[in-house]
C-alpha cells in the first residue's frame, strides 16, 4: 500500500466527531457535579475518553458534598449542569423542596441500587428466608421477611431506623416499595410534616452514601437502601447483607439523570446538544461488546477523584455479579445498564413513575389529574434534545441508527407485573389509575391532614 493509500485508510479509521463539523457552541467551558457512585460513570467516561474534548467542550468535574449541594450548584449556577437523583430536576420544577426550572436531556442508567440490612437484622430476618435446594436465599427477599423484626421493635419501644440518600431520590422511593409490597407502613410526607415518618413502621432518615456503611456499623441505622458501591462495601467489611436489588424490584427500572437548568438549554442550545453526544458515546462504550470494557471502567472510577473506593468492590456490580454474602456470588449482568434497552433515553413516563411515588408518600399533597403528570413530565424530560444528540453521532457514524427509539412519544410499554416484585403492573399513561392498584399509598383525594389519613 503506497503512503497516500495508508494515510487515506488511517483517516477513515480513526475519524471522530474532531473531525467532523463541530456545533456552533454557546459555550465551551463547563464544570459538572457528581457524587460518588458508580453510575457517574458515563461522566468519568466522557472525560477520560476524551468525548467531551471532540465536541469543542473543556470539562471539568466536580465530587459534591451531597445531593443538596449539587442541586444549589446547579441553580445557582456554580455547576453547569450534574449527575442528578431522577427525582431532583422534578421536585425542582413543582416546587418541592426548592423551586426551578430543571430538565434531563439523558437518562444516565437503568439499576444499580440495593438495599442492605445489619447482620443483626439478617440473622432474625433468616428464618422467615425461603431457601434455594442450595441452602441459599432465594431471591427476591420481601419485606415481609422482616416484618416480624419490626414488630419485635415495636413491641419494645425501640424505633426501626433505615437510611436512604434524599427525599426525592430513587432510593427513597425503592425502599418503600419494597417495604410496601412486605405490608410495612414507610411512613408519609406532609405540607407541615417533611420527615416522611408520618404513620410509619419503619423511620426512613438521609444518610448520604459513602456514609451508609459505617452509619449502619455504628447503630444508629438498621440498614439501608443506596446504589453502588456501598452494598458490596457491607459485604467486604463482612458488616450487613444486601437483600434485594432493585433489578429484582423493577427490572430495568430507571436511575440517575443527568440535569440542566432550561434556562441553560435555552440560552446554550448546541451547548446542550454537544454534551448530550458526549454522554450518549460514553454509555455506549460502557455497555458495548458485552461490557467489555467494564473492567477499564472500574478502573478509572476507583480512582479517589471519582468514586475513591476499591476497584475490587466496584467491579463486583459493574463487571456483571452481585454478592449478597461472602461466597454468595451471583451473575447479574443486568445490575448496571447504561446504554442498551435504550437507557439513555428520557422516557416521559420513567418521569411520571417518579411523580406517581411523590404523590402516593405525600409531597404531591393534593390530587392531580393524569394530564399533570404527563404535562409535568414534559416539562422536564427532553427527548427531543436527546434525538437531536443522537442524530447527530449517527450522522457522524458514531453510533448505529437502529440503537435510538426514534419514533417513541416518549412512552415505554407498560411493565408488566412479572416484572415488579409487589405483581402490580405500571402505565405511565394512566398514574392515578396506577395509585388505585397500590394497597398502600394515597390515593383519589386522600390527602394527609395530622396525622391521619382523610379523604
Amino acid at each position: 500500500m503506497n503512503v497516500f493509500k495508508w494515510l487515506l485508510a488511517s483517516t477513515a479509521l480513526y475519524a471522530s466527531p474532531a473531525m467532523a463539523d463541530l456545533l456552533d457552541l454557546e459555550k465551551d467551558e463547563l464544570t459538572f457535579g457528581f457524587i460518588k457512585l458508580t453510575d457517574m460513570a458515563p461522566l468519568a467516561v466522557a472525560y477520560e475518553n476524551g468525548y467531551f474534548e471532540d465536541e469543542g467542550l473543556f470539562v471539568t468535574l466536580e465530587a459534591q458534598a451531597n445531593w443538596k449541594v449539587l442541586l444549589d450548584g446547579v441553580i445557582d449556577g456554580q455547576l453547569d449542569g450534574a449527575h442528578m437523583l431522577a427525582g431532583q430536576p422534578l421536585a425542582a420544577t413543582i416546587g418541592y423542596g426548592t423551586q426551578a426550572h430543571i430538565i434531563t436531556p439523558f437518562s444516565m442508567d437503568l439499576n444499580g441500587n440495593a438495599i442492605t440490612v445489619s447482620n443483626d437484622i439478617w440473622e432474625q430476618m433468616k428464618p422467615n428466608v425461603p431457601l434455594r435446594e442450595d441452602g441459599t436465599p432465594r431471591h427476591p427477599i420481601s419485606a415481609a421477611a422482616m416484618a416480624p423484626v419490626v414488630e419485635k421493635y415495636k413491641d419494645e419501644g425501640i424505633p426501626f431506623n433505615m437510611g436512604m440518600v434524599f427525599p426525592v431520590s430513587t432510593h427513597n422511593y425503592e425502599i418503600r416499595y419494597w417495604l410496601a409490597a412486605g405490608g410495612l407502613e414507610p411512613g408519609y410526607y406532609s405540607p407541615r410534616d417533611v420527615s416522611g415518618q408520618i404513620g410509619a413502621d419503619v423511620y426512613l432518615s438521609v444518610t448520604p452514601p459513602p456514609q451508609m456503611p459505617s452509619t449502619m456499623e455504628a447503630g444508629t441505622i438498621n440498614g439501608y437502601s443506596v446504589g453502588e458501591p456501598w452494598n458490596q462495601q457491607a459485604v467486604f467489611k463482612g458488616i450487613g447483607v444486601p437483600v434485594v436489588t432493585d433489578y429484582d424490584m423493577w427490572k430495568n427500572n430507571p436511575e440517575k439523570v443527568f440535569g440542566i437548568t432550561k434556562e441553560f438549554a435555552d440560552e446554550n442550545p448546541n451547548t446542550a446538544i454537544a454534551l448530550t453526544k458526549a454522554l450518549i458515546r460514553a454509555a455506549i462504550w460502557l455497555d458495548e461488546n458485552d461490557n467489555a470494557n467494564r473492567q477499564e471502567a472500574v478502573e478509572i472510577l476507583s480512582r479517589p477523584e471519582y468514586v475513591g473506593a476499591d476497584a475490587e468492590v466496584i467491579a463486583n456490580s459493574m463487571t456483571g455479579f452481585f454478592e449478597f454474602e461472602k461466597g454468595d456470588r451471583r451473575s447479574a449482568p443486568d445490575f448496571n445498564v447504561f446504554f442498551r434497552y435504550n437507557a439513555t433515553y428520557p422516557f416521559y413516563s420513567d418521569a411520571i413513575w417518579y411523580l406517581s411515588q411523590m404523590r402516593r408518600w405525600g409531597q404531591i399533597a393534593e390530587p392531580q389529574t393524569d394530564e399533570w403528570f404527563i404535562e409535568t413530565a414534559k416539562s422536564v424530560y427532553r427527548p427531543d434534545i436527546y434525538l437531536e444528540a443522537a442524530r447527530s453521532l449517527v450522522d457522524d457514524g458514531m453510533a448505529v441508527e437502529a440503537d435510538f427509539p426514534w419514533d417513541s412519544d416518549g412512552f415505554k410499554a407498560p411493565t408488566p407485573a412479572a416484572d415488579v416484585i409487589d405483581g402490580i403492573p405500571y402505565d405511565g399513561r394512566t398514574p392515578n389509575a396506577y395509585l388505585e392498584s397500590l394497597p398502600i399509598g394515597l390515593k383519589g383525594d386522600q390527602v394527609i391532614k395530622g396525622s391521619e389519613i382523610v379523604n
